[in-house]
Order: structure tokens, then sequence, then C-alpha cells
């Protein structure tokens, strides 16, 4: 019986055990990439129950990946595999400083060839909680179709539905189309968990207050902007708020760290912890996150992130 259903694509992660660029590195360590995919690995490391709907390649990427996610726990059975189309991949290079150049391969992906079908198909029994993010619709036009037949379906079936816009521009065949659509399934969410960057394109504004102003006019009761180091500002129908980010002393990478973000907030919720208990715990899942190399390796155990937030930022045994 799984509590959390997530849905996009997973990529075989190919990361530079040098520095320098991508081009002069001869060795990579293989891993695994992907917002949702992220989101649902720290739910399980966190006891959780997370399923996963994706399609995958018919060759050993795809079949690594269904391996890997079984090794987490995360459930498996939604996943359909291609003959035709193949796994997506993704390459990071390795920096002393900044962000690290992460180009990926996914076009024609045999993700992006979702249809409605595969979302039809899920059993909704025991379901509390559906993540979705921006990805999927900008794969391909049957993917955004069934990102917006999940949203229909966890309505219909009474199931709390958390957004995450991570926007991906290059993914999109317009800037336009990506705001009118990223806009448009944010008003059926019942979380919405935007950035700051993220709002200053799609509304015009990078200040928490005026975006989530923006939103709440267009319906949308809970919303939750995250401002970095600072750590997230809230805003209901009842309250607003801010919760502290906690201090990190060396940023390592910092993809990865609104998918931490978005596991502290649903793991919180699904354990009935009040909202900002929730924040708090996505800002310190974030700050864990961006200490790691990996775009999941960092996210912690319930031992490890109790450790971590009982002593205010300092990562024990890892």
């Amino acid at each position: 019986m799984y509590e959390v259903i997530l849905f996009g694509e997973p990529m075989a992660l190919f990361v530079a055990d040098t520095v320098g660029p991508l081009e002069d590195v001869e060795h990579f360590t293989r891993s695994l990439a992907g917002a949702e995919v992220n989101v649902c690995i720290g739910l399980t490391r966190l006891q959780h129950k997370a399923t996963y709907i994706t399609r995958l390649g018919e060759e050993p990427m795809g079949r690594y990946i269904e391996k890997f996610l079984q090794k987490e726990g995360i459930g498996t059975e939604f996943i359909t595999f291609d003959s035709v189309y193949r796994t997506g991949l993704q390459l990071k290079n390795k920096v002393i400083d900044g962000d690290p150049y992460a180009p990926y391969y996914r076009k024609g992906s045999a993700a992006s060839h979702i249809s409605t079908k595969e979302i039809d198909a899920i059993d909704f029994e025991g379901i509390k909680h559906v993540h979705i993010t921006g990805i999927p619709p900008a794969l391909s036009e049957s993917c955004r179709l069934a990102t917006y037949r999940l949203f229909e379906r966890a309505r219909e079936n009474n199931v709390f539905i958390s957004f995450d816009p991570n926007l991906r521009p290059a993914l999109w065949e317009s800037k336009e189309v990506m705001i009118e659509t990223i806009n448009d399934l944010a008003t059926k969410c019942d979380l919405l968990l935007p950035g700051t960057e993220e709002g200053l394109i799609l509304m015009g504004s990078n200040k928490p207050e005026e975006i989530a102003e923006f939103y709440q006019a267009k319906g949308v009761k809970n919303i939750i902007i995250k401002i970095g180091a600072q750590g997230a500002y809230v805003k209901t129908e009842e309250e607003e708020y801010t919760v502290e980010g906690f201090k990190v002393e060396k940023v390592i990478d910092t993809v990865g760290a609104g998918d931490g973000f978005a596991v502290g907030v649903i793991s919180g919720r699904l354990e009935g912890l009040s909202l900002k208990e929730c924040v708090r715990r996505g800002n310190a899942i974030g700050a864990i996150q961006v200490q790691h190399v990996s775009d999941n390796q960092g996210l912690p155990t319930k031992a490890e992130l109790d450790a971590f937030i009982s002593s205010e930022g300092k990562i024990i045994n890892k």
C-alpha cells in the first residue's frame, strides 16, 4: 500500500570523476537523476511508501533505473518499458565552486511518450498525496495531457496535490507556452512550491509576498516560496510567515535542493506536523542536499535528519 504517487522522467546520470570540461573527462560515476525520483528517494528514506509513474527504455539504462528504484524501496508497478525509444541521459561536470554544467539528452526519450493511458491505469487506493512538477508537461504533448489527467484523477479521488513548477525552459516550445501552462496547472493544486526566480519568470516578480498574492488571486490556497539560504516564505488563507533556513558552511552542489525541500514538506504533512514544522524540515533537507555532489546522495534517513536539525545544521555521521 503506497502513500504517495510521483510522475516524471528519471535519467541515468554520469558524474565526472575529475574537475574540468566534460569533453576532457575520461571517467564518470553512474548515478540517477530526475526531480521527481529525487523526491521519491527522499520519502522512502524517511520510511514513507512512494510509487513512481514513468516509462523507461527496454535497454541497460532502463533496467539499471528499475533496479535502482527497487533497491530504494520505491514502487515500480506503474513503470512501463518501451522497445523503441530509449531512456534519457544526463552528464554533470565536477566543479570546485559554483553550479556544475549538467546537459541532458532526453528529447524523444521513452518517458516523453507517456500518455493518459498510464495515468488511467493507476490504483489510488490508500494514496494520500500526489506530487507533480512542471517537468513532465514540458516533455511532449502526450506528457502534458497525462499531467492534466493526473491532476483530474487525484481530484476525483480526493487526494492532496502538491505542485513544484521546477521550470526547464529548454524543454518547452516557447516561454509563453511554459508560463501559460505552469500557471494554469498551479490553479489545480492544493499546495504550490515555487522559488523566487521562478516567480520572476512566471509572474514578473521575485518578491515572495507578490508571488503569493498573484497565486492566491488565482485561487491557490497554500503557497510556500523557496527563498534560498533565507529559508521559505509561507502564505495560506489564514496566515503568513517566514521560516528561517539553516546555515551551510560550504555549498557543493545546489542541484536537488528544491527536491529535498519538497521531501521535507510532504513527509511532514504525512506525519501530521504543522505547516511551519513541515517547512522547517524542508529547509533542513535542502541544506543537507547542497552539501553533496549527487542529486540524491545526501537525502537523509530519519535519524540523520533529526541529528541535523537538533545540531542546528551540522551534518552528523555523514
